[in-house]
This record gives structure tokens, sequence and C-alpha cells, in this order.
């Protein structure tokens, strides 16, 4: 599941994360003897879903090529609590010193897959798709869309390069949304294309105007259904419906079950509550 740009992404991403934290040296691991071994488990203190073990690993890699990790389990898997995730043997002194960095990422990146698995959950049946958006934590944007894929959830663009999605602004000051569309078919970019609409007479315009999938802002339940009907009228030239705006776990399994083959949803990424990990050490 990793793709090759997230695990070029990794490396960089870790030692900025180190660099911050370690910067010229640790100081209180500098306590320990240079060739002190150490063994540590990490452990799950609630029920979640593992994510993060690329970054973690890379962590102590960074700091020294001898610490050992040893996964018992891995990324998409899910963790009861007391349940060992990994053990972690080498050099005590390094080991420490990614202690915080290691945790930081699996703790976060843990959190979204979780979090992405219980929003998956609530609209099982409905045949709707759990889109992420790019409300993401800076610098750990390709981290949190594969912790998304790890819930079980699927990526929207990755970011404004990938995809063209013309949202209200870009209608305005393009005219209109047949003008925005017909630019967008002009513009010699091989990428999805998406409209975002916020009324039914915007989403006949766009399906009128051969929109192969459309963002519905914000739409009431009643609207959604409404728009899953007016757009099954159109046959073969049906455009992908997506909801989104304002989407809760209350309320996802709802909008899911109006038909609409997309809900997407800010919280995956953006309202991160970092799950609940620990580090134990052991000396031998």
């Amino acid at each position: 599941m990793l793709d090759e740009s997230t695990k070029a992404s990794i490396g960089p991403v870790v030692a900025a994360a180190l660099a911050e934290d370690v910067g010229a040296g640790d100081l209180t691991a500098g306590l320990v003897d240079a060739d002190e071994v150490a063994g540590a488990q990490i452990i799950s203190r609630e029920s979640l879903i593992v994510c993060g073990a690329a970054w973690a690993d890379e962590v102590f890699r960074q700091l020294n090529e001898a610490i050992i990790v040893d996964w018992y389990i891995g990324d998409s898997q899910r963790a009861e609590p007391d349940d060992v995730i990994c053990k972690i043997v080498g050099p005590a002194h390094a080991i420490l010193s990614g202690e915080r960095t290691a945790l930081n990422f699996l703790q976060t990146l843990s959190a979204t897959a979780t979090t992405t698995a219980t929003y998956v959950d609530a609209v099982e049946g409905t045949g709707a798709a759990i889109l992420d958006t790019r409300k993401t934590i800076p610098g750990l944007r390709l981290a949190q869309k594969y912790a998304v894929r790890c819930g079980g959830g699927k990526n929207h663009r990755i970011g404004l390069f990938d995809a063209i999605l013309i949202k209200e602004n870009h209608v305005r000051t393009a005219g209109g949304i047949r003008a925005a569309l017909r630019r967008a078919a002009a513009s010699g970019d091989d990428v999805p294309v998406e409209i975002e609409v916020e009324n039914h007479d915007e989403l006949l315009e766009a399906l009128d105007a051969g929109a192969a999938r459309v963002l519905l802002d914000n739409f009431s339940l009643d609207e959604l259904r409404q728009a899953v009907t007016t757009n099954k009228a159109f046959g073969y030239l049906a455009a992908e419906l997506e909801a989104s705006g304002d989407v809760t776990l209350q309320s996802i399994r709802d909008i899911a079950a109006t038909g609409v083959d997309y809900v997407s949803c800010g919280a995956l990424t953006k309202n991160v509550d970092a799950v609940d990990l620990s580090m134990l050490f052991r000396i031998d």
C-alpha cells in the first residue's frame, strides 16, 4: 500500500522531525553509556488501527542502523489494549533519542487510520466510499493519505497538481460553470476534473455541460436524494456524485444512504486525536 512517492517522502520527513527534536544532540540520553544495549516494546493502550511502521523504522535507522525493530502488528491491522505492537533492540542511547519521534509518527498516523476505519464502518452496506481531503497536517500529506488507505478509506486528489477541482471561486472567475468546465477540458491536463455545485440548478447546469464528477457542497439529505434522482435521469451521461460539507460520524451514514458515490470528510486528517501508545524499556 506504500506507493513510491510516499516511500520517497519518509526519509526527509523523518530527518526534519529528528532535527527539531534531537537538534545538536540528546543531552539526557547522553547520560547512558555508549555501549549500553536495550530492548523496548511499543504497547497499545486502546483499540486502534496501526499505521506508521515505516516512519518509526526510519527514525531508528537514521539514529543507528544497528537497531532492530520487529513488528508483531503491522499497518492496517487492529491492536487491542495491552497488545505488543513491536519490539526494538539496539543501542540504548539511540532508542531513547528516537522514542518520542517514533511514537509521534505512530500515534498520529494510527489515529488517522483508526478514525477512517470508524467512518468506513459507519457507511458499510451503502455503497458509498469515504474520501479524505487536503485538510492535512503540513508536511504529512502523503503520510496521512496513506493512513486513510490503511483505515479502509480512499484518497481524493493528493494536491493541486494531480486533479482539477473547480470550486465556487474558480467558477466565478472563469465566467460560470460551463465556461469553467470548457476551460478544464481545453487545458490539456490529462487529470480528473470535478466541479462543485451549491444547489440543484447548478447541478443541472454542470450535468448539461458534461461534468464527469460533481461535488455536492452542503446539500441537505433531501437535496442529496433529489440530486441522485436527477443524475440517474442522465443515463450513461450521469456523473459520479460526491457529498461534502459538515460531515460528522453522526451524519455520515444518512448522507451515504442517499445514493451518492462518495462522501468526503476533512475530519479524517484534520481532527487528529492521537491514539494512546507507550514504549517500555528493558536494559539487558
